[in-house]
């Protein structure tokens, strides 16, 4: 069948998330243009063309809107400033300060807290080493205002002791300084929109080790109660920004279920993995449609499934998967470096007991990382 109406798609950033949107548009039937600067980039291999280059070269990003009738991206580090400049010549559905608010910490507080009037842990804005307190007296974490991710630009408060690290931090960068939420688990909302209308898929119960996530359960192992919370919470984010596309909302559940939004993808985003094989639509098929503004159908689960991260470390166990457990299903990113800790792939599991599973994946021995 030949697609009538078919689009050019521009995505920056051919990473996993790149190569997985441009799956879900090929198979829609749209061209997709992608601009990375490295040419094996996963995306290059499901791209109907590759424009290498910075993601923040001008010309280039010029060349790309000309070539394409929507831009969109998958990661936050992309140059904002950039964008303004081609925004006259192509649509950028997500919207450029939704780019602008999840690249900088102290933005994306500001408009969780005073525009969508959602809760996030106490805070203040570090703009130098004087703003940081003479002594520690409660558990907190020093973030760098941008760039900081997996882990990395923080510095954990537990006594006097980091007080030298965290004033060599913010010494060096804008930081924002977060009281420590003590949480029962983690979860996230994979929200999609297309401007106007808003869809949900179930709610991701997450896992982190080394803090990079190691473990996605969908749906969540959450009370009805906190779900709707959780969803109304990610509805309220999605409203106020117009959203078009794919966002994912990470938020702290606490003992007395409480929720506290920690911070915003704006894109697709590693725990919503899961809805490839368990949902009837993918986070990545409701992103296409929403950058689109095509009609949203509610995603629905087709099984319970967990996803586990496949690192650097972990690609010589994963790949005797298809023989030990070939119900599984193994992704692999297609990156010619495995590196400690780099992501290279994910494995999914759909189940009906996700306890037994969790003891399954803990069994193969694979995933033996301290944590």
């Amino acid at each position: 069948m030949v697609r009538h109406d078919k689009k050019t798609i521009g995505i920056i950033g051919g990473g996993q998330l790149g190569q997985m949107m441009a799956i879900s548009a090929q198979y829609m039937g749209h061209r997709v243009v992608t601009l990375d600067p490295n040419p094996k980039c996963s995306a290059a291999k499901v791209s109907d063309e590759m424009i290498v280059a910075d993601y923040d070269d001008l010309d280039a990003i010029l060349k790309l809107a000309y070539a394409c009738d929507v831009l969109t991206y998958e990661f936050e580090n992309v140059d904002a400033a950039a964008l303004h400049q081609v925004e006259q010549e192509v649509a950028i559905p997500q919207g450029i300060r939704l780019l602008e608010i999840t690249q900088n910490r102290k933005f994306e507080k500001t408009f969780l807290e005073k525009e969508a009037g959602v809760k996030v842990a106490p805070w203040q804005f570090i703009s130098g080493p004087y703003d940081l307190p003479e002594h520690v007296v409660k558990k907190q974490v020093l973030k760098t205002t941008t760039g900081g991710y997996d882990g990395h630009g923080q510095v954990v408060l537990h006594s006097d002791d980091d007080l030298e690290a965290a004033r060599e931090m913010s010494n060096l960068t804008e930081c924002v300084l977060e009281d420590f939420v003590k949480f029962d688990r983690e979860i996230s909302v994979v929200i999609s929109g297309n401007g106007k209308d808003f869809v949900t898929f179930p709610i991701c119960e997450n896992e982190h080790w080394n803090n990079i996530l190691h473990t996605t359960i969908m749906p969540a192992r959450v009370s009805d109660t906190v779900a709707k919370k959780a969803r109304e919470l990610a509805l309220a984010i999605a409203e106020k920004l117009h959203l078009a596309g794919t966002l994912c909302v990470e938020m702290f559940l606490t003992a007395e279920d409480e929720l506290y939004v920690n911070e915003l993808a704006p894109r697709p985003h590693n725990s919503g993995h899961v809805t490839i094989e368990a949902c009837d639509f993918s986070q990545f098929d409701l992103h296409i449609k929403g950058i689109l503004g095509e009609k949203l159908p509610e995603p629905r689960l087709l099984s319970p499934g967990v996803m586990v991260n496949t690192l650097g470390q972990h690609i010589e166990g994963v790949s005797q998967l298809p023989d030990s457990h070939p119900d599984w299903h193994s992704h692999d990113y297609g990156k010619e470096e495995a590196k400690l800790n780099r992501k290279m792939g994910h494995v999914t599991i759909l189940t009906q007991n996700v306890e037994e599973t969790l003891a399954e994946i803990d069994a193969t021995g694979i995933w033996t990382d301290a944590h």
